[in-house]
């Protein structure tokens, strides 16, 4: 069995090894939990519909065709290259329904979409058993599966085509598949469908990809949703959401090209931030954070522009020196009040917020809920993992100068109700500005 690996921000882990990469389970411990997941649908030409699948940095990496079709650098896995620079987790979906399987006389595609009419099955005679057949399924010229049978109910699907059922195999040597198509068209109701099949999975950040104020709206609204009403602690990526003044949604206003890849969406950063936002550490921020994606963005903006941009709550990039950066990690929130005030605008104040609502929420439900009595030794050992969930935070130095005494744990107002107060929690945030004054004998 392999050993664990990974770098690794806390101890929680429970294999041995060298920590690189961990995907953890949630566990009732008070232990931080990992961060690195987000969700996103894409425009895909191959792939299951209507399904929430699970990828990984190195899933990616290494079976990028399998999985999406096409090869890790092939133009149209730009989206997912941007998003996989930071992320280690994306939970992905097809958006649309209705595309057409391409088929021939021997196989039908695994999957719909015009990435299959790209595919050619070869029969051959075999040069050692003539009495056999050699079938290849080829894929852009490259063989990516051969089997030898004597007859064709031998055949046994593979990660590219089902074979159909027929009476003898006939060499040829090389029938493509034909007449796959993809979804004819990506509307409001194909976004809804993503957005009800990702609700009930576990995230750090959502990516909205599109530039239509509708679906962008359809986007923020669910996200207010959730965090406000079912505890889902997320935050939500979007390219100019105008409408927006809230701390669980960012948005972005950089357009976006690309040297050599035509018809790149202007929105097309998106992906790239989802995946940072989701993927940086709970103590640390994207302020100043160097962009290292594909693409070209606009930063032409003069420095009035940029102050306006950080009053309104829009994360904008610019240029440093010929380095595109992020200028400083902020949500769209601009309404501050008595309960929301400046500090709730950081991003990493928010990482910070989530972190521990996650976490107790994982800690609660798996290890208390329904199991420990409400009396005062049930409620002290509440109030002890809380402490220690805290402390976490605090030897990350994602709060500071923590008091336990700031945690109180009571009954509620019914018996089987516990009231949780943290009241004075000092979250760190990263040095954005200098001030300096010389004074000269």
């Amino acid at each position: 069995m392999a050993l664990g690996g990974g770098i690794w921000l806390t101890q929680n882990k429970v294999l041995p090894g060298s920590y690189i990469v961990f995907s953890s389970v949630a566990r009732a411990s008070a232990t931080l939990s990992d961060r690195g997941y987000a969700a996103a649908p894409f425009v895909l030409s191959w792939g299951p519909e209507d399904t929430v699948f699970a990828v990984t940095s190195g899933d990616f990496q290494k079976n990028s065709k399998r999985i999406f079709g096409y090869a890790y650098d092939h133009p149209k896995m730009l989206a997912l290259r941007e998003i996989f620079l930071h992320a280690t987790t994306v939970y992905c979906y097809r958006l649309g329904q209705g595309a057409k399987k391409a088929e021939n006389t021997y196989a039908t595609a695994k999957y719909p979409g015009v990435r299959g009419n790209d595919i050619t099955i070869v029969v051959a005679n075999n040069v050692d058993a003539p009495e056999s057949f050699d079938v290849a399924t080829v894929l852009d010229g490259i063989q990516v599966d051969i089997q030898t049978v004597t007859k064709a109910d031998e055949l046994v699907s593979n990660d590219y085509v089902d074979f159909k059922s027929m009476e003898e195999l006939t060499p040829t040597a090389g029938e493509p598949l034909a007449e796959g198509a993809d979804a004819s068209q990506i509307t409001g109701e194909t976004h809804q469908a993503f957005l009800d099949k990702i609700e009930p999975y576990a995230f750090n950040a959502l990516c909205c990809p599109s530039k239509e104020e509708s679906i962008v709206q359809l986007y923020s609204t669910f996200t207010e949703r959730l965090r406000d009403e079912v505890g889902a602690k997320f935050q939500l990526v979007a390219w100019k959401p105008e409408k927006a003044d809230y701390e669980g949604i960012i948005g972005t206003w950089n357009a976006a090209t690309h040297a050599t890849i035509r018809d790149v969406d202007e929105y097309a950063v998106v992906y790239w931030l989802t995946g940072a936002e989701a993927g940086v550490a709970v103590n640390k921020t994207l302020t100043n954070a160097k962009y290292d994606g594909e693409l070209i963005l606009d930063t032409n903006f003069a420095q009035a522009d940029l102050e306006a941009a950080i009053k309104a709550g829009r994360l904008m990039f610019h240029n440093v020196n010929g380095d595109v950066r992020v200028l400083e990690d902020i949500n769209t929130l601009v309404t501050l009040s008595d309960t929301k005030g400046e500090v709730f605008q950081s991003n990493q104040t928010m990482r910070v917020c989530d972190q521990i609502a996650n976490d107790m929420a994982v800690l609660f439900n798996t290890r208390y809920l329904g199991s420990v009595p409400n009396d005062a030794p049930g409620r002290a050992s509440l109030w002890g993992d809380t402490v220690k969930l805290i402390r976490e935070l605090e030897k990350i130095r994602a709060v500071q100068d923590f008091d336990e005494n700031i945690v109180s744990c009571e009954q509620g107002d019914k018996k089987k109700a516990v009231l949780l107060i943290i009241n004075g929690l000092d979250i760190v945030n990263a040095m954005s500005q200098l001030y300096m004054s010389v004074i000269i004998q």
